[in-house]
This record gives structure tokens, C-alpha cells and sequence, in this order.
């Protein structure tokens, strides 16, 4: 009896040791799965070390004008997120020499289009001429018509104009091609626009060209107007297009981010485009809450703010303290 309990005794330690070191070895391997595990995705190491590496460090370099989503594109799951560029641009390059030389040092940064027929070609040519500084590439691709007989600026640009395809350029311009540009200072213009942080906006229009809305009408004694005053019956509100926040169709210009907006809601049957102008304004508000529109909540505040500005006066000319 006591050999057998000796034998017992001095059989517990090494069962204790056993799972003491099983424990710990477990404990190492997930630990190591784990940080190996962190090294393959921050290294994008699945598809072999040499095509990883090669991911991570030269892609970037390739074209300083590409920009590697932060997840997947729908479809392209199957490849690593450094090869994916989800946008294109309008530059022309060479067949020779090597790519990060083919564009100028400076490309373009704005875009205009005309949509027009080929016997209204001088007019464009005069409107490129007059526009803002294009690269040469912008002037050559308005030698280039379409013989399309029922395209429209509208159908244009939902089919040519995607926004992954403009996103190199700042604002875009969409034009109708009868347009005066005679007096039109095109740098002028831009800085007006990132002056006044217009997301969307409109060259003014000279008075006596038959004007639809007097929204567009030129005005002498401001840079920058955002609300007008219709003829009668003309505006259900004075607060909504086209008394206020208001571009007609014909001359739009937008940047980057309201053009992707935009975009999505140009319908692909309605091809005129009619009624388009009164809702743009959806792009720069913001998101609704709670169901109302972000100026609802402005115009509000602006009531309240005037309601205690009022009750202030009446109370300060009511307090008999001496100045």
C-alpha cells in the first residue's frame, strides 16, 4: 500500500507538468497563427511573397493619379486592392516612351462639353478657344463628332460622363453649344466659385438675351446670388427653385462631388432632361432628418434667432438701468 501510493504521488507532478506544457504550446500557436495571420493581410502575401511585395510597394508609383479603393468593387474580389483602379480619366497618352511622361506637368483640371452637330463646330471651337487653360488633349477631342441624331446633353452625359470617369477634374462643365462666351472669363469664373464654395452654380446671363428665369439674369451690384424674385405665380416658394438654389439645364456647372450625385439621378429614358435643373438642389443639401430637409431647420433657427432678437430690444428698452 504505501509503494502503490508513492507511486501515485510521484506520478501527479508529471501529469501536471504534461498539461502545463500543452497549455502553454497551445497558447504559442495561436499567438503565432495570429501575428502571421496579421502579416499576410497587411502585406497582401496571399497570392505568393514575390506578387505581394511587388503590391504593396510599386503600384503606388506607377500613376500618381490612381486611387486604391478600401474595399472591393463589386466583381473584383478575386484581386488584391493594390491593382484596382476604379477610375479612368479623358487624357490622351502616346504609344511610346513611358507612361508618367505622357501627360504635361500640369494636366487640365476642368472639363467642358458640347453636345452639338457638326455644322456647329466653329461655335465650339470659338468656346474651347475662349474657355478656361485646356491641355491639348481637351482640343482635339472637339474635333471629334458623333453622327447621332436624337443625342442630347442629358443622354450625353449619363452615357460618356460617369463619374469615375471625370474624377480627375475639379468642376465640370456642361454646355448648351449657343451659348455667348464673348464675355466670359473663364479663371475668373472658378475663382468665384471656390470663393463662395459653389458645388453647383451657373455663369449669369446678360438681361436682354430673352431670358427664361430671372434667376439667371446678370446682376451689377453682387459677385454671387443665390435667391431672386420671380413674376407671379411663377414659385410656389420662395425658398425652392427657381426663386432660390436654382442652375438651368443649360449651362450647369458642377464639382467632383455633386457631379457623382447628380449622375445618378439623370434618368437614362428621359433623355431632355426637362425638370432636372428644379432638382438638382437635392446634391448639396445634405441628407434629410427625421423627414425634413436640412433649410427647413435653417429657415427655423433664422425665425427663432429674429423671435429673441425681437424679445432682447423690447426687454433692453424696458430695463430703466442708466447707460
Amino acid at each position: 500500500m504505501a509503494e502503490h501510493d508513492a507511486q501515485l504521488r510521484s506520478m501527479h507532478p508529471r501529469k501536471r507538468n504534461e498539461t502545463l506544457r500543452l497549455i502553454v504550446t497551445t497558447f504559442l500557436s495561436i499567438a503565432l497563427g495570429f501575428f502571421i495571420g496579421i502579416f499576410f493581410i497587411r502585406f497582401g502575401l496571399t497570392n505568393g511573397f514575390g506578387n505581394g511585395i511587388f503590391m504593396a510597394d510599386d503600384v503606388h508609383k506607377y500613376d500618381p493619379m490612381s486611387s486604391v479603393p478600401s474595399r472591393h468593387p463589386r466583381g473584383t474580389e478575386g484581386l488584391p486592392l493594390g491593382i484596382i483602379i476604379p477610375e479612368s480619366d479623358l487624357y490622351q497618352r502616346r504609344l511610346w516612351g513611358k507612361p508618367d511622361e505622357d501627360l504635361p506637368a500640369n494636366p487640365s483640371k476642368h472639363l467642358v462639353t458640347f453636345t452639338v452637330g457638326i455644322k456647329q463646330k466653329d461655335i465650339v471651337n470659338k468656346a474651347v478657344q475662349k474657355e478656361l487653360n485646356f491641355d491639348p488633349a481637351i482640343r482635339v477631342s472637339s474635333e471629334f463628332f458623333q453622327d447621332l441624331l436624337t443625342d442630347t446633353e442629358t443622354w450625353y452625359a449619363k452615357r460618356f460622363l460617369h463619374p469615375d470617369i471625370v474624377a480627375p477634374y475639379d468642376y465640370i462643365f456642361i454646355w448648351d453649344e449657343d451659348l455667348g462666351v464673348d464675355h466670359f472669363d473663364g479663371e475668373k469664373y472658378i475663382e468665384l466659385v471656390k470663393k463662395y464654395g459653389l458645388e453647383i452654380s451657373q455663369p449669369a446671363l446678360e438681361p436682354d438675351r430673352g431670358l427664361t428665369w430671372q434667376m439667371t439674369k446678370r446682376r451689377s451690384d453682387v459677385e454671387v446670388h443665390k435667391i431672386t424674385e420671380e413674376r407671379p405665380g411663377w414659385c410656389k416658394d420662395p425658398n425652392l427653385p427657381p426663386c432660390a438654389g436654382f442652375v438651368e439645364i443649360m449651362a450647369p456647372v458642377f464639382s467632383r462631388k455633386a457631379w457623382r450625385c447628380v449622375w445618378h439621378m439623370i434618368q437614362n429614358d428621359l433623355v431632355h432632361g426637362w425638370g432636372l435643373d428644379m432638382s438638382m438642389r437635392r446634391c448639396v443639401e445634405g441628407e434629410s432628418k427625421d423627414g425634413r430637409q436640412p433649410w427647413e431647420g435653417v429657415r427655423e433657427r433664422c425665425r427663432y434667432e429674429w423671435r429673441l432678437f425681437t424679445d432682447r430690444i423690447e426687454a433692453a428698452e424696458k430695463d430703466p438701468t442708466p447707460v
